[in-house]
């Protein structure tokens, strides 16, 4: 079927301003990048779709990086967090695998706030509530961005890109080769979801009853009732979730839930929707829908069958869904299952990372969620085929569906939001082009951050299995 069309009439658009580098996304990626790069000092602008920095971190309510931070700019940010309030202590999280390091959730309000002091102290000029809608390319060259704002359509022009719109928009745009989710003919998807709070919880009732519970197979029980401000976290209720299914006739699409405290206040990721083409407004607004009927029939099941729920109520839904994967660009080098899961070492590493293994089946099963040995990731992940002048962090870059599990998570996009940046500093610096940036020197700026590079660097981020002790 052919579809109406219309021509957009040809129009100058001004250009707001000239930079060295532009940000694109604001979220867990972004800031990391943009402050990696203005702390060589260079003139960066940052573009968010939002008012607030953080992206599913805060917006979204996630909150915890699912995965030790293990150096750099993600640390110094959580050890800032920690020192305002506004995080924990780390946990070894219990799994079905064993002990997995955790870097505490952190209090989102203070995370936004932490996040734009440090940008803004770095130089970098952010452009809230505004849209970067395409790349501009000379040649095979990204040489700005166009964006949407109250003002219209302008331009901003700049010697490098860096991608951190988490789908990989303007690589895609500029002529990037890509694959979606798991590629060929299936493309499937890991299942977005939408976090919700509630409130008026009973967290020490909770905890004690947790302890004693055979349906909480992954599990972070603090001893303290202090502990339990930011370190509760609680994987599971499959059986309590059938029977409730069962018995109500409320149909929920998860076979688990999570739970995790931040602040004293509970975060709930319960919701589920399988399918959904981020990209169509239409599927995108409905699975907005479904979310919110699974939130009200999650909260339901919590305060009728998990003891310290029972005074509870729904606090704050997510503004934003939560998705977990689109494009992954096609780089220079594409970071398989095996390299992530098995610890591949890599000359080019740009970060040694230690998330979890996290996988939402895209066919509706239960979650697998484990801890792994670090793995490597390499700078050509970041670099895509065929388009110059643009690197990609975060979520996007260039793995495949399984590595996907592991580089994700918000270590992995912090990791390579900073490494980007700096890497975008250099390559101006030296004159040449991001591609043939001397990764060497990239990853001498990378360690005098403190960023461990190679997996054999990282230590204390697992440990061997242990059953739980019930009460």
């Amino acid at each position: 079927m052919t579809r109406k069309t219309y021509t957009e009439p040809a129009r100058d658009i001004p250009v707001l301003m000239e930079t060295d580098i532009v940000v694109v996304g604001g979220g867990t990626t972004g800031p990391f990048a943009a402050i990696a790069a203005a702390r060589q000092g260079k003139r960066v602008v940052m573009i968010e779709r939002f008012g607030s920095l953080g992206g599913n971190l805060t917006l979204g309510l996630n909150t915890k990086p699912s995965g030790a931070l293990v150096g750099g700019l993600p640390l110094e940010i959580w050890n800032l967090a920690r020192t305002a309030g506004g995080a924990g202590a780390d946990y070894m999280a219990l799994t079905k695998t064993g002990g997995v390091k955790i870097a505490s959730p952190c209090d989102p309000e203070i995370m936004k706030i932490l996040l734009t002091r440090l940008c803004v102290e770095a130089g970098v000029q952010i452009l809230f509530e505004t849209v970067a809608s395409s790349p501009i390319v000379d040649g095979s060259a990204v040489t700005g961005v166009v964006i949407e704002s109250k003002s219209g359509r302008q331009a901003i022009l700049a010697k490098v890109v860096v991608d951190c719109s988490a789908d990989a928009d303007m690589a895609a745009q500029a002529g990037a080769p890509f694959v979606m989710g798991s590629g060929g003919t299936e493309q499937t998807m890991q299942p977005v979801s939408m976090y919700f709070t509630m409130t008026k919880v009973d967290l020490k009732r909770l905890a004690d009853w947790a302890r004693a519970s055979d349906d909480i197979p992954a599990r972070a029980i603090p001893d303290t009732v202090e502990g339990l401000e930011y370190g509760l976290w609680l994987t599971g209720f499959n059986k309590s979730l059938q029977k409730f299914q069962a018995e109500s006739g409320i149909k929920l699409q998860r076979d688990n839930i999570t739970l995790k405290t931040a602040n004293g206040i509970m975060y709930i990721n319960g919701t589920r929707v399988l399918g959904v083409d981020i990209f169509s407004p239409q599927e995108f607004s409905a699975a907005i829908v479904e979310c919110y009927r699974q939130i009200e029939g999650v909260a339901k099941f919590l305060r009728e069958r998990v003891p310290g729920f029972e005074e509870s109520g729904i606090g704050q839904i997510a503004p934003a869904l939560g998705v977990r994967e689109t494009r992954h660009v096609l780089g220079e080098y594409t970071l398989s299952g095996t390299d992530a899961l098995g610890g591949v070492g890599f000359d080019d590493s740009i970060a040694a990372d230690a998330s979890a293994l996290d996988i939402h089946d895209p066919k509706g099963g239960d979650v697998d969620f484990q801890g792994m040995r670090p793995y490597e990731i390499p700078y050509r992940c970041l670099v895509p085929q065929k388009v110059e002048q643009l690197l990609v962090a975060g979520r996007a870059i260039s793995a495949d569906h399984t590595a996907h599990a592991r580089s994700r998570n918000m270590p992995a996009c912090m990791a390579t939001g900073q490494a980007a940046g700096i890497a975008a500093a250099i390559a101006i610096d030296q004159g040449v082009t991001v591609r043939r940036v001397d990764v060497a020197r990239v990853q001498a700026a990378l360690r005098k951050l403190d960023m461990p590079l190679h997996a054999s660097e990282v230590r204390d981020v697992q440990s061997p299995m242990a059953e739980p002790q019930p009460a």
